[in-house]
C-alpha cells in the first residue's frame, strides 16, 4: 500500500498561495469521488512523488499528470470521473464521507436507526433530487413549534418535485401529472364539504341549546322552538319552563323562567370553558391572529388539529347558546382552517409543503366566512384582504370554488329551514332618499369611534387579564362574566335573545308583523331607549367577554351593537318624517308610501360598527351586499364603512385583529403597513460581534454539540475562516442537531470525528469526517450594508425571508432577522421606547414567542 500513501499524500498536500485553480479542482475532485487508489502503478506513483519532492516549482505539471492518470486508470469505473460538478448522490449518502476501502465496487454507508425523539425531516421522499439540496437551500427537516416556514426552500422543493414528476415517461407518468394538477382541486373540495357540514351542525345544536333556557318541546324534546312551532305565535307544543313547572302566580313565572336562563346561561359558559382549558387551550379565542400569522409563515403546531377542530366545534355551540356577547363567525375560520389543514395530510405535495398547505389555508378561511354569512364573494375577497400573506392567481380560484361548495352544502343542510345560509339574511324592495346620507355618513363616525375605542378598551382589560392573577383562573372567570351576563340580559329583551335572532330582527322591515315593539310607532321612544341602552351594555360586556378563555368571535356582537344604534337612529328619523312631513328635507318622499326604513339603518349601523372594529372595507361592503341581496344599498353601505375606517384610522390604525396580534407578539409582518423612515441594514442588523459564527473547517460532532448546548440561536452564518469572514453560507439550528443526531448512528463516526462545511475536503487515511453541505443553506440572500431598511422589508415581505445575510465585498458584517425587523418597526413607531436604558428597552420589545405562547395558553394539551 506505499503507492497508496505517496498518492494520498500528494492529493492531500495543504493549500498554499501558490496553488493554482486547477490544483484546488484536483482537491475538490478528490473529495468529491471515492477514487480506488490501488489501480495507480507503484512506479507511476513513486515517480510522481520524487519528482514533487525534488521540485516544488513543477508542482503544476505533476498534477496535471497526475489527473491524466487518474482519468486513464479509472475509465471502467461506472460513475464518468470529471473535475467539473459531478452529478450528486442522495443526501443519505452524502452526508457522511469514509474514507475509501481498496476495493473497486462503489461504497455504501448505512445511516442506521434515527432516534424516536426526532421528528421525521420532511425532504425524505425527495432525496433524488439533488441540484437544490446539495447546490441551493439545503435540505430541511420538518419545522419546529413557533418557527418561521422558509418559503423559498419549499418552492424550490416543489420546483424540484413537480422537474422530477414530469420527467418520467409512459402512460402511467401521464397518469400522475393528471391526478397532480387535481389533488388542490380534491382538496378544496373535501375542504369546503367539511365546512359547510360543520357549519351547519354547529347552527341546529347553538339553536336547541339556546331555546333550551327559555323551554321546551313536548312533542320532541331535541327540537328547537323554531322547528317545534313553525311561526312566531305562541303553540301548545312549546312549553316554557314556568308552565312546565306550573308556576302559580306572574311574579313566580318571572322568576322561574329568570332563574332557568341564567342557570343553563352559566352551565353552558362553564362547561366550554372547563373542556377548552382542559383538553385544547388553542380553542380559546377568534382563532383569526393566529390564522393570519400561521399564513404570514409562522408555525404553531396543534392550533389546527383534530383536538382544536373537536373542542372548539363543541364550545362554540355552547357559548353561542350561553348567550355571552360573543359570536361564532370568526371561530368558524379557525375551524375551517382546521379542515383545511387535516384534509391535506393525505397528500404528500401538501403533507410535506407549507408553503402549498397555506395556499389551502387561505381557500380554507374564504369558506369560512361563507358560511358564517352566507357570502361565498365576500369570503374569497376577505381571504386576500385580511388573512392572506401569500395570494397568487391559483388560490384565487379554488378559495372561489371552496368557498362556493362550502356554501352549497350549508344550503343542502338548511340548518334553519327557511332556505337562508343566515339567520339574518334580508331582502330590501324599498329605495332610500338623498337627504338619508347625512344619516348614513353619521352612522359611519360613530361605527369609527365605536370601534376604536372597543380596541382600546378590550386591550386594556386582555393586559389587565394577563398580568394579573385573573391568568390563572380562566374557569372561574368565565362562569363569574356569564353568571354577570344573563343577570342583565335576561331584563332586556334586545339583550336576552340570541345575537343572531336580534340582528334578524333588526334588519327587518315592519310589513311582517311586530318584532319585540320594534314596529311600534306610537311607542318609538321607549324602544329606541332600549335600543341604545342595550346597545352600551353590549359595548362593555364584550370588550370584557372577548380575550376569555372560551371560543369567542367579535362580528356578530359588533354587529349586533352597530344595528342597535342603527335602528335608534332610523326609529328617530322615521319619527321625524311622520310628524313634520312637510319639512324641506322630506321633500323627496312620496305621500302614503314609507319614506324612511329603520330596517336599513339597522344594516348601515352594522356595517360601520363592523368595519370600525376590523378596519376592512371592500370584502365588508361586498359581504353586506351579499346579506341583503340588493345592489341599490351598496353606495350606503360604501359610504359608511369608508367614513368608519376613517374615523377608526384617526385613533390607530390596526384593527381588532392586528391589535391582539401586537398584543400576544406573534411574528407577523403586515404587508399594508408603510415603511418612512431613513435607516440603512447595517443600523439594524445584530453585528457579527454578538453573532456566533461556524468556520467551514476546524470543528467536530464534540464541539457542534457544545455550541447548540451553550447557545440558543436559531441559526448560525457559515464563513471560511474567522480571519476573512468571508460569507460561504447558513445553517439553521433545526438541520444542525438533526445531521449531528444522525451522525450518531452511523458507523465509524465518534465525537471527534472533524466536520466540514465547504467543498474543501481533505482525504483522511483512517478518521471517518462528516459532509454538513447537503443541510446548509448555500445560497441564502444578502444585502450590502448600505442597503435601504425600506427595500430589506419589502424583501421580507414579498419573498417571506426567515433571515437576510448583510455583507461587504463577500465579507459577512452581520445578520437581520424577521424578528430584527419587527423590534425595528415598533421602536420607528413608538420613539418612547428608547428613552433610558435604550437597550434594555429594545431587548424587551419582543419576547420570545414560546414564552409569549406559555404564559397566554398555559399547557398546550394533548395530540
Amino acid at each position: 500500500m506505499e503507492e497508496h500513501q505517496e498518492l494520498s499524500s500528494l492529493t492531500s498536500t495543504p493549500t498554499s498561495d501558490s496553488e493554482t485553480p486547477l490544483t484546488r479542482d484536483i482537491r475538490a475532485g478528490s473529495s468529491r469521488v471515492d477514487i480506488n487508489r490501488d489501480f495507480i502503478s507503484p512506479d507511476e506513483s513513486r515517480r510522481t512523488s520524487l519528482a514533487f519532492e525534488n521540485n516544488a516549482q513543477t508542482f503544476d505539471q505533476l498534477t496535471q499528470t497526475a489527473a491524466e492518470l487518474l482519468k486513464s486508470k479509472l475509465a471502467d469505473i461506472d460513475d464518468d470521473f470529471t473535475f467539473k460538478r459531478k452529478h450528486s448522490e442522495p443526501s443519505s449518502s452524502r452526508f457522511f464521507k469514509l474514507s475509501a476501502p481498496p476495493v473497486r465496487k462503489k461504497q455504501t454507508h448505512s445511516t442506521g436507526h434515527v432516534s424516536s425523539t426526532l421528528r421525521r425531516h420532511d425532504d425524505e421522499e425527495f432525496q433524488d433530487v439533488t441540484e437544490w439540496t446539495m447546490e441551493g437551500t439545503g435540505i430541511r427537516v420538518a419545522y419546529d413549534d413557533f418557527t418561521t416556514i422558509d418559503w423559498i426552500h419549499d418552492f424550490a422543493k416543489e420546483r424540484a418535485r413537480q422537474k422530477k414528476l414530469r420527467q418520467k415517461e409512459g402512460w402511467r407518468s401521464k397518469i400522475n401529472i393528471i391526478f397532480d394538477l387535481m389533488e388542490g382541486w380534491i382538496v378544496v373540495l373535501a375542504v369546503g364539504l367539511a365546512s359547510g357540514i360543520l357549519a351547519g351542525m354547529i347552527d341546529i345544536t347553538s339553536a336547541w341549546l339556546s331555546d333550551l333556557k327559555e323551554g321546551y318541546c313536548s312533542s320532541a324534546f331535541y327540537l328547537n322552538r323554531k322547528f317545534c312551532c313553525w311561526d312566531d305565535q305562541a303553540c301548545s307544543e312549546w312549553v316554557t319552563w314556568n308552565k312546565g313547572l306550573q308556576a302559580k302566580s306572574s311574579l313566580s313565572e318571572f322568576w322561574t323562567n329568570y332563574v332557568f336562563y341564567v342557570v343553563f346561561s352559566t352551565l353552558f359558559a362553564s362547561v366550554a370553558a372547563y373542556i377548552v382549558q382542559t383538553y385544547s387551550p388553542y380553542s380559546a379565542g377568534s382563532g383569526i391572529p393566529e390564522v393570519k400569522t400561521i399564513l404570514g409563515g409562522f408555525v404553531i403546531r396543534k392550533f389546527l388539529g383534530w383536538w382544536t377542530l373537536l373542542i372548539k366545534s363543541i364550545g362554540i355551540s355552547l357559548v353561542v347558546a350561553s348567550n355571552l356577547c360573543l359570536g361564532k363567525e370568526g371561530p368558524l375560520i379557525h375551524l375551517a382552517c382546521c379542515c383545511g389543514n387535516i384534509i391535506p395530510r393525505i397528500f404528500p405535495k401538501f403533507r410535506y409543503n407549507e408553503a402549498k398547505k397555506r395556499e389551502i389555508l387561505s381557500a380554507a378561511a374564504s369558506a369560512g366566512v361563507s358560511v358564517a354569512f352566507g357570502a361565498p364573494i365576500g369570503g374569497v375577497l376577505f381571504s386576500l384582504e385580511e388573512v392572506s400573506y401569500y395570494f397568487p392567481f391559483r388560490t384565487m380560484w379554488r378559495s372561489f370554488f371552496c368557498a362556493m361548495v362550502a356554501a352549497v352544502a350549508l344550503e343542502y343542510m338548511n340548518p334553519f329551514r327557511t332556505g337562508k345560509l343566515v339567520l339574518f339574511q334580508v331582502v330590501y324592495d324599498r329605495e332610500w332618499h338623498a337627504f338619508e346620507l347625512l344619516f348614513f355618513a353619521f352612522l359611519g363616525i360613530m361605527g369609527g369611534l365605536y370601534g376604536a375605542f372597543f380596541i382600546r378598551f378590550n386591550l386594556k382589560v386582555a393586559s389587565i387579564r394577563k398580568e394579573t392573577w385573573l391568568r390563572f383562573f380562566g374557569v372561574q372567570e368565565v362562569i363569574i362574566v356569564a353568571l354577570l351576563t344573563s343577570i342583565i340580559s335576561y331584563l332586556n329583551i334586545f339583550m336576552r335573545v340570541n345575537p343572531s335572532e336580534l340582528v334578524a330582527a333588526l334588519f327587518r322591515e315592519c310589513v311582517e308583523g311586530d318584532y319585540h315593539n320594534l314596529c311600534n310607532h306610537d311607542n318609538f321612544f321607549m324602544t329606541a331607549i332600549s335600543l341604545i341602552i342595550a346597545a352600551i351594555f353590549k359595548f362593555f360586556l364584550t370588550g370584557i367577554t372577548f380575550g376569555l378563555k372560551v371560543p369567542a368571535g367579535v362580528w356578530l356582537p359588533s354587529m349586533a351593537i352597530g344595528a342597535c344604534f342603527g335602528r335608534a337612529v332610523g326609529l328617530s328619523v322615521q319619527a321625524w318624517q311622520r310628524t313634520h312631513p312637510k319639512f324641506w328635507m322630506f321633500a323627496s318622499c312620496k305621500p302614503d308610501v314609507p319614506c324612511v326604513t329603520p330596517g336599513m339603518y339597522a344594516m348601515i349601523g352594522a356595517a360601520s360598527a363592523f368595519g370600525g372594529v376590523t378596519r376592512m372595507t371592500v370584502s365588508l361592503v361586498v359581504i353586506m351586499f351579499e346579506l341583503t341581496g340588493a345592489l341599490t344599498y351598496v353606495l350606503p353601505i360604501m359610504i359608511a364603512v369608508m367614513i368608519s375606517k376613517w374615523v377608526g384610522d384617526a385613533f390607530d390604525k390596526e384593527g381588532i385583529y392586528d391589535a391582539w396580534i401586537r398584543l400576544n407578539e406573534y411574528p407577523y409582518l403586515d404587508s399594508k403597513e408603510e415603511y418612512i423612515y431613513n435607516t440603512l441594514a447595517s443600523q439594524v442588523m445584530t453585528r457579527i460581534e454578538d453573532l456566533i459564527v461556524i468556520t467551514s473547517t476546524g470543528h467536530t460532532i464534540a464541539s457542534l454539540d457544545e455550541l447548540l448546548t451553550d447557545t440558543d440561536y436559531k441559526g448560525f452564518p457559515v464563513v471560511i475562516n474567522s480571519r476573512d469572514m468571508l460569507l460561504i453560507g447558513y445553517i439553521s439550528r433545526s438541520e444542525l442537531r438533526y445531521a449531528i443526531e444522525k451522525a450518531r448512528t452511523t458507523q465509524g463516526i465518534s465525537s471527534s470525528s472533524p466536520c466540514y462545511f465547504s467543498n474543501n475536503l481533505p482525504i483522511l487515511d483512517s478518521n471517518a469526517f462528516i459532509d454538513f453541505r447537503p443541510w446548509m443553506d448555500q445560497t441564502p440572500i444578502t444585502v450590502s450594508h448600505k442597503f435601504p431598511m425600506e427595500t430589506v422589508i419589502e424583501l421580507f415581505r414579498k419573498m417571506g425571508l426567515r433571515y437576510v445575510l448583510v455583507t461587504k465585498n463577500g465579507q459577512l458584517l452581520g445578520l437581520i432577522t424577521k424578528k430584527d425587523v419587527l423590534r425595528h418597526l415598533a421602536v420607528m413607531k413608538h420613539p418612547s421606547l428608547l428613552d433610558g436604558d435604550e437597550a434594555y428597552e429594545t431587548q424587551n420589545l419582543m419576547v420570545l414567542p414560546e414564552r409569549r405562547m406559555s404564559s397566554y395558553n398555559g399547557d398546550f394539551g394533548i395530540d
